[in-house]
């Protein structure tokens, strides 16, 4: 019986779940924010798991974030070699996800487009309609 998705998909799924789990449950560093893990992506040799997150907060957070999950990633590992089945356990290395980011700063280019042609198109058919107190 196989499962969906390759091994190294669900390697990083199931790293995912973890993760999530000890940065929420085991890992006491107040510094680290209200985060979420959003996605994890292994190397090819299963070497190094790649673990994006999101957090609320602004970049000062962001950055007590990343220099707290720098030391927590010890714990992690560890933890990780502990309940996964793997003949070593994966380096870990944190990413801030700006894909989030990256979306919303779209939408609102996009809402803000969209906004202007209205107002353009508004602009221009009362222009082009005639006046009715000219006469």
């Amino acid at each position: 019986m196989q499962g969906s998705g390759s091994r190294a998909e669900r390697i990083a799924d199931h790293i995912k779940d973890e993760v999530s789990q000890l940065l929420s449950f085991e890992v006491k560093d107040p510094a680290i924010g209200l985060l979420t893990v959003t996605h994890v992506k292994m190397t090819s040799d299963m070497g190094l798991a790649h673990v994006y997150y999101t957090l609320v907060g602004d970049e000062v957070e962001r950055r007590k974030t990343a220099k707290a999950l720098e030391r927590a990633t010890p714990f992690v590992r560890r933890r990780l070699a502990e309940t996964m089945n793997m003949r070593r356990a994966p380096e870990v290395k944190f990413h801030y996800d700006e894909n989030l980011e990256r979306q919303e700063r779209v939408e609102t280019l996009l809402r803000q487009i969209a906004s202007e042609r209205a107002e353009r198109e508004a602009r221009e058919q009362a222009e082009a309609t005639p006046d009715d107190h000219a006469e």
